[in-house]
Formats: structure tokens, C-alpha cells, sequence
């Protein structure tokens, strides 16, 4: 019933009950006056009921109207689970800030920059008792064209969360970003706060952008703290987040330290729980989050902090240790490995890395980076950079896991004469000590011995490819070199395909035969060996691929449909040819 009809129904009535009510008025008669006051009572209750109604009405065609607007980006990850109600002009201005910033700046614009977000610490975290004279700290934040109210709620929470005699400043790196928001209305937000509290906040800016290495470099060195903490912009920080990184590293100088990080959601900005882990990566330097050692685990104390090989970018440091160490490499460009590089030398070079679960930071994942749409550019050459001067023999495993040649890659990175002078003035570790001490479960991959498109020469516009997946049969396809088509050839005569795991946890999948029937299958390698199966090939550059126990070869035939296949037969001579070698095959 629309609004109209169902307040003309309420007010007819008023009308009846009025009328009574004037005719009755002149009589002084006891019986009359009560009724009389039975009906003012009942007309007062009915406009009660029409307010209500009223109410009620406006409600619902509120919500009809909302049903019934049109949803403007079916396909966009931002409405997925958000946006329900927003206005047709509301989805465009929301999708057009998700796409600049990566997430969701609608709503972080409509949320308080002192809001709360849940205490997700172990509960032993909040009876630790830490010393009252820990050192001061600076924090660093670093951004290039944040969202405004994100920086706010940034500085919010770390005024409000932090001790007032801990926090020495607040510094704010700008790596020269283009956002007119982050002018003078951010010098405004940092002008309210001087009021009263002058010469807490610094605003440090490029002159052109130099990459977050650089960026952290610049906050380093205008820090003033005992301790500095080099974060990202887009965080918020926990309840009690710096006592418990201040007195670790009251106790040890050395040890270079990571918060645990809480996920905010990119599109509701939720913030969800993360548990704590240590900070990882594989052979193309990229990072990942891994169970702390058997050791922790034993000691049954999830509030205690745990080693870790790497950081993943967000730390906390002694500022002199930091730079007696060298900070961060400012060679590195863009994104990517500086922090890889950072564990790898703090390790080598006189420190540790942990992780402490009580420190907790929010930190919201984006859903695309969209100052650099393609990283893995940036991320190569950063890797290269890490492995000449740190991996020493090992630094081969970097050009393998982005199949790319042992020389003349044509990648350019940069004169590294002056960390490797670094490395030697401090005395470091080789990096096999690395792997045999912090960091046994990365692989070193000392077998593999070819890598790369694996091609036939009858067909050589074609390459081995792992296949649809899930699926486990390698099927010969067109040349495109992704991994699904990167192959490996061990020294013990496995052959990987679709791609190399980089910790000695996880298993290849290895090319077998089966045994009858002449197609060819991929199997998890270490399943393959307790079973004994067909997964040894003799193998050398520009020959057969050949079974070890089958003595069948890996071979290639044209069926009935005029395609060509990957077949299991007796040999015929035919030839494969890998597409990098390492050693004489």
C-alpha cells in the first residue's frame, strides 16, 4: 500500500472522531464527558499510529527503491560482497577509487580514523609486563598516492596506540606522488595535529619517484629514534603494538623484527585475523608465510616470537644497527626482493630476524598494485640484484626459477660493486651457510642440470606442456614458454614439468610411464619413488628421451584427428632438445 492510501485511511478517521467530538462538546452530562475523553484518547493514539506508518511507509519505499537500482559492475570484485545499496552515481565514484587506489577509499572515506578493530592477540599477550624505560621509536610511513583518509587513520591509530614518551615522530616518506589530497589537505590534518603536538609528524618528499627501497632509505635517515619502524601507509596499529618490538630489541640491538600482520579486507575493510608465521620466500624471490620451526611450536607459547628467514617488507630495527648494516639496498627499484634481500644480509651479516605475536598490525591487502600493473619486471631484475651479490653458487637457482639463461639474459642490474664492498667490510657469511643454518626447506636445487621449454625436433614449434589441471597428462601444444611449458631435467634423471617447487617440503611432478598403454602421465615425484615407478629418463641434449626401466621413449605422432600427440613406443630416433642447459648433457 503506498504512503498516500495508508495515511488517507488514518485520517478519515480522525475526521469521524473530530466530528463526534464537536458534537458532543456543549454537554456537561458525566457519560458524555467520558466518552468524550475516550475518544481523545483514541484520536491521539491514532496519530501515533499514523506517525508511525508514516515511518514505516518511507522505509520500505526506501528499500524498494534500492532493489531496484541497477547494478553498474556485475564483474567488479569490489561489489561482491559490498555496495548492495549504493546509488547508481555512488558505484560509479566508489569503482572509479578502487581502481586508482586498489581498494575500497568509498568506504574508508565514510568510516572514523579512530575506529576500532578487533584485539586478535593471544591472551597471554595482554599480562606481559614489559620495562618502563624502553627506547623511543619513529615510525616511517611510506606511500605513493595513498588514499587521504587512509594516511589519517594511519597517524590516528599510531598516536592513539602508542605511548606518548615512546613515540618520537611520525615521518611520512612521499615518493612523489601526483594526488592533489595528499597536498594541502594532508599539510592541513598535519597542521591540527601540531597544534598539540608540535613537530610529532615530518613530511619527507621526492623530487622524482625512487622505488620503496629508496623511500624506506629516506625514512631511515630522517628518523631520530632509538628504534625506527618502516611501515606502509595503508595499516593500522594494534592495541600495545610497540612494547613488545621495544623491549626485544632493548634486550638484543641485533635482531631485526616484524609485527604480525591482520588482513584488511580490500573491499568492507574488515579487519580479519592472521596467525602468526614466518616470513618466507621461493627461488623467484617472492614471499610467503610459513610455520615457524618445530622448535617453536614445542615450546607451546603462541605469544612467544619465532625466527623467520625473510621480512616481508613492514619492520622494526635498532636505527644504528639499521644502518651499520647498510639499511636497504638503494639499487633496488620499484617493488619487490628489497626486503628479501634485507633478511637474506641481516642473517649473513651479524643479526636475526623474528617474528612477535604480540606486536599486531592491520594492514590492508590490495586487491592490484595499481602504481606498477606488471611487477614482475621490476621484481627479475631485483632478484637478479639480490643473487650476484649475495647467493654466491647459488645465485643460478634465481635464473632457473624465471627461466631465464645463466648469461646474456640482457637484464640490467645495476652497478653492485658497493654492496659487495659492504658485504665484504662486514665480514658476512656465505650464503651456503644460510641455507644449511636459517633456512634448510629452501631447496637448493643442486641436480637440476637443464631447464625450460623441452621441443622435439620434428615439431619444434611445439613444447611439452603440463596439460589442463587438474589433470595429470602432459599434452604437446604450442610454444608459448609460461610455466605451465617450463621443464626440468635432474641429474638422477627426473624430468618436472608445468613448473619447480622451491622448499624441500613440496613435491614435482614428475613424467612417467606407466607401463601399458602409450600415453604418457605426470606423478608426484616423492610418491613415485616410494612406489618404484617409471620416472628415470636418460636424457642428453639434442637425443632420445628414454625410459630407464621400460626402455620406451618419449615421442611424438600424428593421430586420426591430424594432431600431433605425446606418445610412449619403442624408440624411433627421434630427437628433444631443452631449452637452457647448465651443465654438458
Amino acid at each position: 500500500m503506498r504512503i498516500a492510501a495508508k495515511v488517507g485511511v488514518l485520517v478519515t478517521g480522525i475526521i469521524v472522531y473530530s466530528l463526534m467530538h464537536m458534537s458532543l462538546i456543549r454537554s456537561e452530562d458525566p457519560e458524555v464527558l467520558w466518552r468524550l475523553k475516550r475518544i481523545e484518547d483514541q484520536v491521539y493514539k491514532m496519530a501515533i499510529e499514523i506517525k508511525q506508518k508514516v515511518r514505516e511507509a518511507v522505509v520500505e519505499q526506501k528499500m524498494t527503491k534500492k532493489t531496484k537500482v541497477k547494478k553498474l559492475y556485475p564483474k567488479s570484485y569490489l561489489f561482491k560482497s559490498w555496495g548492495a545499496e549504493l546509488t547508481e552515481e555512488e558505484q560509479m565514484e566508489a569503482e572509479r577509487q578502487y581502481q586508482e587506489f586498489g581498494y575500497n577509499v568509498f568506504l574508508s572515506n565514510r568510516l572514523p580514523l579512530n575506529r576500532t578493530i578487533p584485539d586478535t592477540r593471544d591472551i597471554r599477550c595482554a599480562a606481559k609486563i614489559y620495562p618502563k624505560d624502553l627506547p623511543t621509536i619513529s615510525v616511517v610511513l611510506i606511500y605513493l598516492n595513498e588514499a587521504l583518509s587512509v594516511i589519517k587513520r594511519a597517524i590516528c591509530s599510531i598516536i592513539n596506540k602508542t605511548p606518548a614518551h615512546l613515540l618520537k615522530e611520525i615521518i611520512l616518506v612521499d615518493d612523489l606522488s601526483s594526488n592533489e589530497d595528499l597536498q594541502s589537505p594532508l599539510d592541513e590534518y598535519i597542521d591540527l595535529i601540531s597544534k598539540d603536538k608540535p613537530g610529532l609528524i615530518k613530511k619527507v618528499r621526492h623530487k622524482r619517484q625512487m622505488g620503496l627501497a629508496k623511500a624506506r632509505v629516506s625514512g631511515w635517515e630522517a628518523a631520530t629514534g632509538q628504534v625506527v619502524a618502516i611501515l606502509d601507509a595503508h595499516i593500522e596499529v594494534h592495541k600495545q603494538w610497540a612494547e613488545p618490538l621495544l623491549a626485544r630489541i632493548k634486550a638484543d640491538r641485533t635482531v631485526v623484527l616484524s609485527p604480525v600482520f591482520d588482513k584488511v579486507l580490500f573491499d568492507t575493510l574488515e579487519a580479519t585475523e592472521y596467525i602468526p608465521a614466518a616470513h618466507a620466500f621461493d627461488w623467484n624471490l617472492w614471499c610467503m608465510y610459513e610455520s615457524f620451526s618445530p622448535e617453536w611450536h614445542q615450546m607451546n607459547d603462541p605469544s612467544e616470537p619465532g625466527k623467520s628467514p625473510s621480512v616481508m617488507g613492514i619492520f622494526v630495527a635498532d636505527r644504528q644497527f639499521l644502518g651499520e648494516i647498510g639499511v636497504l639496498d638503494e639499487g633496488m627499484t620499484v617493488y619487490g626482493g628489497e626486503n628479501v634481500e634485507l633478511g637474506i644480509r641481516v642473517w649473513l651479516c651479524g643479526g636475526s630476524i623474528e617474528v612477535v605475536p604480540c606486536s599486531k598490525i592491520a594492514h590492508i591487502e590490495r586487491a592490484h598494485k595499481p602504481y606498477s600493473p606488471d611487477l614482475s619486471k621490476p621484481m627479475i631484475r631485483n632478484a637478479l640484484r639480490v643473487a650476484e651479490i649475495w647467493m654466491d653458487e647459488y645465485k643460478s637457482n634465481v635464473n632457473i626459477a624465471w627461466n631465464l639463461p645463466l648469461k646474456d639474459h640482457g637484464i640490467d642490474i645495476g652497478d653492485v660493486t658497493e654492496r659487495k664492498q659492504l658485504r665484504e667490510k662486514l665480514k658476512c657469511k656465505p650464503f651456503k651457510w644460510y641455507l644449511e643454518n636459517v633456512y634448510p626447506l629452501l631447496d637448493s636445487w643442486g641436480g637440476i642440470v637443464g631447464y625450460g621449454a623441452l621441443r622435439n625436433d620434428l615439431k619444434d614449434k611445439f613444447c611439452i606442456d603440463q596439460g589442463p589441471v587438474p589433470g595429470s597428462v602432459p599434452i604437446l601444444y604450442t610454444c608459448h614458454y609460461y610455466k605451465p611449458q617450463h621443464c626440468y631435467y635432474n641429474r638422477n634423471g627426473e624430468i618436472y614439468i608445468g613448473g619447480i617447487k622451491s622448499h624441500t617440503y613440496n613435491s614435482n611432478r614428475c613424467l612417467m610411464d606407466p607401463g601399458s598403454g602409450n600415453t604418457p602421465v605426470l606423478h608426484d615425484c616423492k610418491n613415485a619413488k616410494e612406489k618404484g615407478l617409471s620416472i628415470y629418463w636418460d636424457f642428453s641434449q639434442g637425443n632420445a628421451i628414454r625410459n630407464r626401466k621400460t626402455n620406451r621413449c618419449l615421442e611424438i605422432s600424428q593421430g586420426g584427428d591430424s594432431d600431433y600427440h605425446l606418445i610412449l613406443q619403442t624408440c624411433t630416433g627421434q630427437n628433444w632438445t631443452i631449452q637452457h642447459v647448465i651443465k654438458s648433457l
